[in-house]
């Protein structure tokens, strides 16, 4: 189950697809992509791959609704993300929440690759799951690694057990239990951290040498977190002298 595609001046070419996986791609104001797989969500050993590269091209990605990740005995589902970004390029990656199933079991491989002349933007939505469980999913293991002209720029590793984090929220006496995280980079990043600061949002800084800007927000209401989500999304086309966009999902 993979896609693969990419875009050259701002031109679209699909070089592999592998059903379940499957992609509406929208040409009107700008390159488009919401990316859905055939059925209702990722099972037991199934393995996803979606990779693409953007050479002097711009792109904005979302996923088509929550990513459901159903119960395992033993097999853990797969999902690899491989991205490549050239010559000016730009990519904005808005993931819709992740929600594990009782017992699940997950594995998710996140792969940037970046030059100077690029920008981005990635973000990523862990729920508690259902609205009828609490953090009852076996393990989640997630990897998320950022590359400079081909040199490690920033790693970041989670193996997260669902009772072990459950346990923590209750010792941390949280009432927050919706993650998400951001990864961006702009020609300027101490002047778009500013900026984001100064919109009340401080649990954001660098990674080491300042490429990428690197923060996290937490809360007990979905609403809250897409809100935000797209409150710092539009700070950052803003910021790119791009005007407001629709992912047509109200």
């Amino acid at each position: 189950m993979s896609i693969k595609f990419g875009f050259e001046n701002e031109k679209f070419s699909l070089e592999k697809l592998a059903l379940p996986s499957r992609h509406y791609y929208f040409q009107e104001e700008e390159n488009y992509i919401k990316l859905l797989n055939i059925g209702e969500g990722i099972f037991p050993k199934d393995k996803i791959r979606t990779s693409f590269k953007l050479n002097s091209s711009n792109l904005i990605l979302t996923t088509e609704s929550a990513t459901k990740i159903y119960p395992s005995k033993k097999e853990f589902a797969i999902n690899k993300i491989d991205v490549i970004l050239e010559n000016g390029s730009n990519l904005e990656f808005l993931n819709d929440e992740l929600i594990l199933y009782k017992e699940a079991k997950y594995i998710q491989f996140f792969n940037l690759n970046y030059d100077d002349s690029s920008t981005f933007f990635y973000s990523d939505i862990l729920s508690r799951g259902r609205s009828f469980e609490d953090f009852d999913f076996s393990n989640v293991l997630m990897k998320n690694t950022f590359y400079s002209n081909k040199k490690l720029e920033y790693i970041e590793k989670f193996d997260v057990i669902g009772d072990e984090l459950k346990d923590y929220i209750i010792r941390k006496e949280s009432t927050n239990f919706i993650f998400i995280k951001f990864y961006m980079k702009t020609k300027d990043n101490e002047k778009f951290l500013e900026l984001i600061r100064q919109n009340s949002f401080d649990s954001f800084t660098f990674s080491k040498s300042k490429e990428i800007i690197i923060g996290t927000i937490s809360s007990n209401n979905m609403n809250d977190i897409k809100k935000n989500q797209k409150l710092i999304w539009n700070l950052y086309r803003k910021y790119l002298g791009k005007k407001e966009f629709s992912l047509g999902k109200q």
